[in-house]
C-alpha cells in the first residue's frame, strides 16, 4: 500500500518493475489519481487497485488485520510549522492502525526531505519497539534502497541541495 502516491509516479514504478506484486495506492487528490491510472496504462500494469479516499480511514474501516506486506509513505506533507504538526499523517494514532494491517514480517517504509519530519518519524517509531523494530539500528535511519524509485520531486530536492532520510521498520512477529 502507497499513501498519498500523489502523482503516482513512484507507485507505478514500483508496479512496473514488479509485475507479480499487487499494490494498492490511496490517494485524495483526483488529478493525482488520473495521472497514476494514465501511467499504469502507459506501463501495461495490472497490478494496481486505487482508492481514492482518505488513507487512515482505509486502514481503520477497510483493511483487514495482517493484510499487508508494507507500506509505503514517500515524502508526506511535512506541516513544517510547528502549529501545524498535528496535521501530519503519521501520528500514534496512525501507529495503531499500521501495527493492525502490516503482517508480521512486513515493512513500514516512509522518506522525507524534511529532517525535522525524518525525527518525527523516527522518535515515533523508536517509541513502539514492541511493535515495529528498526532493522538498521536503534535511532538509525536507512540507506536509500534501490527499492524505491527517484522521483521528479526528490530529484529537484537534490539539485536544490536538500537531504533525502529514509526509514524502515519491520513488524515485529
Amino acid at each position: 500500500l502507497e499513501i498519498g502516491f500523489g502523482n503516482g509516479e513512484s507507485l507505478a514504478e514500483m508496479a512496473r518493475r514488479h509485475p507479480g506484486r499487487n499494490y494498492l495506492g490511496v490517494e485524495v487528490h483526483r488529478p493525482g489519481v488520473g495521472h497514476l491510472l494514465r501511467k499504469l496504462e502507459q506501463f501495461g500494469c495490472g497490478n494496481v487497485r486505487v482508492i481514492r479516499h482518505d488513507a487512515v480511514e482505509v486502514l481503520n474501516q477497510m483493511l483487514p488485520p495482517a493484510s499487508l506486506q508494507g507500506v509505503y509513505l514517500f515524502f508526506p506533507d511535512p506541516w513544517h510549522k510547528k502549529r501545524h504538526h498535528k496535521r501530519r499523517i503519521l501520528q500514534p494514532s496512525l501507529l495503531d492502525s499500521l501495527a493492525r494491517t502490516i503482517r508480521p514480517g512486513g515493512i513500514f517504509h516512509a522518506a522525507t526531505d524534511w529532517q525535522d519530519y525524518a525525527r518525527h518519524m523516527l522518535d515515533l517509531f523508536s517509541a513502539d519497539a514492541r511493535r515495529f523494530e528498526n532493522p538498521f539500528g536503534p535511532g538509525e535511519y536507512a540507506p536509500r534502497p534501490d527499492e524505491r524509485p527517484l522521483t521528479k520531486f526528490e530529484q529537484r530536492g537534490r539539485r536544490l541541495g536538500h537531504g533525502v532520510w529514509d526509514l524502515i521498520f519491520v513488524r515485529r512477529r
